[in-house]
């Protein structure tokens, strides 16, 4: 049975886990400390909850009710005003409906080795940059994504409202360790490709059709400013860079992800 508790005061307790939604690094120990990651909108909520992860409560503008009420009987429902989620968010609310659910560790990086086609973001650390690339590779019909260590929190609310809900079923999981994630790759039976500005690069239609299609293909991208470490350049097997015309020299990495993935896949 749904239980609707109406709420006028922002400095409720009972709203704690919706405060400050703009504040990152807030955002960043709150929700680790808690276990918890907020759901915006009515379409990523639906595919978070189908995806199998529960609900802590729900923040709601009166007309959300009715289109959600059937996911709303595990957890406390907090119907507020939109001024009310404003002032506890920081923010204009989308649409007027939250919802904040318990975080799981759904995959390893070991258990990702055994995919065939995967995404590795190395120091990626804007939320809408790792949440399209997410997307991307789920669209492309990649297996799944691997994070270095200092990669953005796919769990993030920008990070999943971009991914489109992506985040909630396409497998990703963190790299253990920086230093040795490209050896592992590659010992582990991948063809590993870092798209890369560099002398000796190849351009990607060109790598692309040196592969078989048995080739189990990692795909490296890297940080937005200075791109991929030399370290990780210097240990793949190949460097492939996306031709460019009219003196630029290079895309944003979720561009670049959707260019890589299509050509690649």
């Amino acid at each position: 049975m749904t239980q609707v508790i109406d709420v006028v005061d922002p400095t409720d307790p009972r709203l704690a886990d919706y405060v400050a939604l703009r504040d990152s690094s807030l955002r960043k120990h709150l929700e680790t400390e808690r276990g918890l990651f907020i759901a915006e909108g009515e379409k990523v909520i639906r595919r978070a909850i189908e995806s199998g992860y529960r609900p802590r409560s729900f923040m709601l503008a009166p007309r959300w009710l009715d289109s959600l009420r059937d996911l709303l009987h595990e957890a406390p429902v907090y119907r507020v005003s939109e001024a009310t989620a404003e002032a506890v968010s920081g923010f204009h609310v989308h649409r007027g409906a939250l919802a904040s659910l318990h975080r799981e560790t759904r995959h390893t990086a070991t258990g990702l080795l055994g995919f065939r086609r995967l995404m590795v973001c190395e120091d990626i650390v804007d939320h809408t940059n790792v949440g399209a690339i997410l997307r991307n590779a789920a669209g492309l019909g990649w297996d799944g994504v691997l994070l270095a260590p200092r990669c953005a929190d796919p769990l993030y609310r920008r990070a999943i409202k971009t991914s489109m809900g992506a985040v909630f079923s396409l497998p990703w999981a963190r790299l253990d360790d920086w230093a040795t994630a490209v050896p592992t790759l590659r010992a582990s039976g991948f063809t590993v490709v870092a798209l890369a500005l560099a002398d000796d690069a190849v351009e990607l239609d060109a790598v692309a059709a040196s592969l078989g299609e048995q080739v189990r293909v990692a795909v490296l991208l890297g940080t937005e400013g200075a791109g991929l470490s030399r370290r990780w350049i210097e240990q793949a097997d190949v460097v492939a860079t996306i031709p460019m015309r009219a003196g630029i020299d290079s895309l944003n990495v979720a561009a670049a992800s959707a260019i890589a993935g299509y050509v690649l896949r």
